[in-house]
């Protein structure tokens, strides 16, 4: 695809996903390091709509009436990747809506997540597709209702390694932190596409995801995967470089983490997916025009290493300008499907078009 048609694409989707809709998760059972309740502030003006003329319709939409709607929004408190959630409720975005939202922490298994979201342990969670995508084939009772950024995953190596691009990981071994990782699934869906086996040709060494360095520091791997905010931050380190992101190629204009509500929150309830759905999609424009507000609003959560321009930095590098809803989301979900099976994850007689229709939801067409 040539550059001229990848900016053309680009606008276009850009243009189509913004008029509706809206990471790494490592998630575990409802409550398991506890919830955080905010007292939400005042909405800050700093939304401008005029790139994007058609999602001001969406954010104008009328909030929700009567008592404010409580909500249990599960998500990873490490992942820098979701600062737009405490945007919103620093900034008021929830409050706007009429929406009482409470953050579950969770750190432990996607089925566990999805199984609370599911069962009405929690309202709703955000993770990542590649790691969400099997588990629900399932049949949790969950649906994506939006994608939320894209840009968090990197392939990182020592800079004299002789590590330079991707294709230079065929008969390495490579650091993971997690065998059936998103990482791992995103970038093995990327050797597959340049002829390589991922599954014969690369050999994968499980690690604890903060001793990742070390693995390749001892020459027992050649490379290793990582997520924001520890990918960053090893890379400030001259040592250190980047072969390779999610941001690579037909990606940059794809989501990476998404949005799941609980299906009967959807059924019976479908203005508060709404709502929620609102909330989120105004916090990420808000992140994406005014990185240095949300990176205050992140900080809390950070790393103690991080300073508050390392934040900054990763907000803007992470495309919170992107997050589809409706048929562009359902596109990018089916995409994710056929990946999959090329790398064998799924099966070759999965229907990525039912897939894809079965577990997502346009809360904006309610």
């Amino acid at each position: 695809m040539t550059t001229e048609t990848n900016e053309n694409k680009r606008s276009i989707d850009r243009r189509t996903l913004l008029q509706a809709g809206l990471a790494a998760a490592f998630v575990g059972p409802a409550g398991a390091l506890g919830a955080q309740a905010f007292s939400p502030g005042s909405v800050i003006p700093g939304i401008d709509f005029s790139q994007f003329p058609l999602c001001k319709t969406a954010s104008d939409a009328p909030p929700l009436t009567g008592a404010r709607r409580k909500i249990n929004l599960s998500w990873n408190a490490g992942a820098v990747c979701l600062t737009p959630l405490p945007v919103a409720l620093d900034h008021g975005f929830f409050e706007k809506q009429n929406l009482d939202v409470e953050l579950v922490n969770f750190a432990g298994s996607t089925d566990q997540l999805l199984e609370a979201i599911a069962t009405g342990k929690t309202d709703a969670g955000l993770g990542m597709a590649l790691r969400w995508l099997k588990p629900l084939e399932q049949g949790f009772d969950v649906k994506i209702a939006a994608g939320t950024h894209g840009g968090c995953m990197r392939v990182l190596t020592r800079a004299d390694s002789g590590v330079n691009k991707l294709a230079d990981l065929k008969g390495k071994l490579v650091a993971v932190g997690d065998l059936a990782g998103p990482d791992k699934n995103f970038f093995s869906i990327q050797l597959a596409k340049l002829g390589i086996d991922p599954n014969r040709d690369v050999d994968w060494r499980a690690y604890p995801g903060n001793l990742l360095n070390v693995a390749v520091e001892k020459g027992e791997v050649q490379a290793f995967l990582s997520s924001d905010p520890l990918a960053y931050l090893w890379l400030k380190d001259k040592a250190y470089k980047e072969v390779a992101s999610n941001l690579d190629g037909e990606y940059r204009d794809m989501s990476c983490c998404i949005v799941g509500l609980r299906g009967t929150l959807v059924r019976n309830e479908p203005q508060v997916g709404r709502a929620l759905t609102q909330a989120l999609l105004d916090a990420a424009m808000f992140t994406a025009q005014n990185p240095e507000l949300a990176a205050k609003s992140f900080q809390p959560y950070a790393p103690k290493t991080a300073t508050l321009a390392d934040i900054e930095g990763m907000v803007r590098y992470h495309t919170h300008h992107h997050h589809p809803t409706g048929e562009v989301l359902k596109r990018e979900l089916e995409a994710y499907a056929d990946d999959l099976k090329a790398i064998s994850v799924f099966k070759p007689s999965t229907d990525s078009a039912k897939f894809a229709e079965r577990i997502y939801v346009d809360v904006f067409a309610v």
